[in-house]
């Protein structure tokens, strides 16, 4: 495979460009406290890489209106940007490499992620990373969330690449399964430890990492050999 732009890697972004998995478990806990309903790390782990109003649905039920889900989730966003733009945000061991090899590569890079827009706007600017992507596909553009692979699809139709063509970056087994629902390769990064690597191989990952500094241009071609 010689340098082209035929080819494309799209990227989750919490826990596999960033990792803010602490302030979102925060965000999610200071919501049910004020609800008064549980929120456990378990439940955290069993909702990892999905859009809120999946979340709210597979630990709620039916017990909140869709309005209430919009805003629910919207309250949840906001106290998770706070404590962003507080506590700032770093890209996770090899990100920063990985993506400027890709490009010089030749690869188009695109973000694919269950989290709203305002997040990933917000986390591209405090990580100085928003140059490296042609293309943002957040919760608005979707409406079926991981292991759904809209998102992804999404991604690949807006960078005109072929989902054969396209390596998707991820940390969450949902993520994982979309990535191979929708004919792409997959990179799983274990960095956070939420799912363990035995789950993000069972669910389809086509190369299983602790993080992207094992990762090389070359390895990432031989994926598509």
């Amino acid at each position: 495979m010689e340098k082209t732009s035929a080819y494309g890697a799209i990227w989750d972004m919490d826990g596999t460009l960033v990792d803010t998995a602490e302030l979102h478990f925060a965000a999610w806990s200071a919501i049910a406290k004020e609800l008064n309903l549980p929120f456990s790390r378990p439940d955290f782990a069993a909702t990892f890489g999905k859009r809120n109003p999946e979340i709210l649905r597979q630990l709620y039920g039916n017990r909140f209106s869709e309005k209430e889900i919009a805003e629910l989730g919207e309250k949840k966003e906001e106290y998770y940007r706070a404590a962003a733009r507080r506590q700032g945000v770093e890209p996770l061991p090899g990100v920063k490499a990985l993506i400027e090899n890709l490009r010089q590569a030749g690869f188009k890079q695109a973000i694919g992620s269950s989290a709203p827009r305002a997040n990933l706007d917000l986390i591209l600017r405090l990580t100085e990373l928003a140059s490296f992507f042609e293309v943002l596909v957040s919760m608005e553009d979707t409406q079926r969330g991981k292991p759904d692979p809209q998102v992804f699809l999404v991604a690949a139709q807006r960078l005109k690449i072929s989902p054969s063509h396209c390596i998707v970056v991820e940390d969450a087994v949902a993520g994982v399964q979309a990535a191979k629902a929708g004919g792409m390769k997959c990179i799983a990064v274990d960095f956070g430890g939420h799912h363990g690597q035995a789950a993000l191989r069972s669910a389809g990952a086509d190369l299983v990492v602790k993080n992207l500094e094992e990762v090389t241009v070359d390895r990432v071609r031989q994926l598509f050999a």
